[in-house]
């Protein structure tokens, strides 16, 4: 398989899911190469570089997209699988955003009380031992870090004509922040208008489950990735496969509402994968889900719900799409 590569200007950024006229119609099959940018757009490079002075929090997160995807209609499931990502940067940045984040008063979560300190943290990348150097600001403290790449926004555009800012998870993917959104990875959204309209971004070098303090180690990443699409079955919030789990992810506030979504939306993939009532699902569910918390720090809270295959019988999504992506994966040039 040949692949496509696409590099955005600064102009073609996209900061909403939705609203936006396609960047580029591809189709079902299609692998694409994208580069996208960091969730700052490059603008925190040094320590001395503070959120407050150089980020506008209405354009973060751009993302590479949108995508047309011939045929896709209304009802019908986008498959994207993730080949690979890699840093495009030798350095990531994080930062903790006044009156951002999960551990500080946010316009969200009221309270009277001053934002934390204004501050960036510079992650150097060494490619060859594949590591982040963490450098305390406060004293002369380092570690290094594997780099676990990942994306933190996946999504399509949302029905009804609406424009959802790139900082927002819901039933249209986006901005989740979960550590599953790596290489080797099938993600499973629902197609809400005539294209799909899916767009990538918000690449992070690795992050916590949580995302804690609002921001991940953020960089540039070229992200391979293949197209797919299935007529119908569309899943009523994201789902995930890898090797290894079936996965879903829910997003609102509270957070228990996240999970509980994440949970029902299982409970619903189980009885497609192993033709389960949906009592005998809760059960069996109960028993084996792990539930990774993706982020606590968005406009919507994102909980993974996943079940590890090695404890069930082998079942096939979506006519077994995923092992065939994989199989795609290895043929790309």
């Amino acid at each position: 398989m040949d692949v496509v590569e696409v590099t955005p200007s600064p102009q073609q950024y996209a900061f909403t899911f939705g609203g936006i006229a396609p960047l580029m119609r591809v189709r079902p099959g299609t692998a694409l190469r994208l580069w996208s940018d960091d969730a700052f757009g490059g603008a925190l490079r040094s320590v001395a570089d503070l959120s407050s002075e150089k980020v506008d929090l209405r354009f973060v997160n751009p993302q590479t997209g949108p995508f047309y995807v011939e045929g896709a209609e209304p009802g019908d499931t986008l498959a994207l699988h993730l080949v690979s990502l890699e840093p495009a940067r030798d350095w990531g940045a994080s930062a903790a955003i006044p009156f951002f984040g999960g551990l500080t008063s946010t316009d969200r979560v009221a309270t009277l009380q001053d934002p934390l300190p204004d501050t960036t943290w510079i992650y150097e990348l060494d490619r060859a031992r594949n590591t982040v150097t963490f450098v305390a600001g406060s004293s002369d403290f380092s570690v290094d870090l594997p780099v676990e790449p990942m994306l933190g926004t996946v999504g399509v555009a949302p029905p009804g004509g609406e424009a959802r800012s790139s900082l927002v998870p819901e039933r249209f993917g986006g901005n989740m922040d979960t550590p599953q959104m790596r290489a080797g990875t099938t993600c499973f959204l629902a197609v809400n208008v005539e294209g799909a309209l899916f767009s990538v971004g918000d690449g992070h070098y690795r992050q916590g489950e949580g995302e804690a303090c609002g921001t991940a180690v953020e960089g540039a990443m070229t992200t391979t990735l293949i197209v797919d699409l299935v007529k119908g079955g569309a899943p009523a919030w994201p789902r995930l496969e890898d090797d290894t789990s079936w996965m879903t992810v829910g997003s609102s506030r509270p957070l228990e509402d996240a999970w509980r979504i994440g949970q029902v939306e299982l409970v619903r993939w189980f009885g497609e994968l192993y033709g389960l009532a949906p009592m005998d699902a809760y059960q069996l569910l109960s028993q084996i889900t792990e539930a990774p918390i993706a982020n606590v720090v968005d406009a919507n809270y994102s909980a993974v719900v996943k079940a590890r295959k090695s404890l069930l019988p082998r079942a096939a999504a979506y006519g077994g799409l995923h092992d065939d992506l994989r199989a795609r994966a290895a043929t790309l040039r």
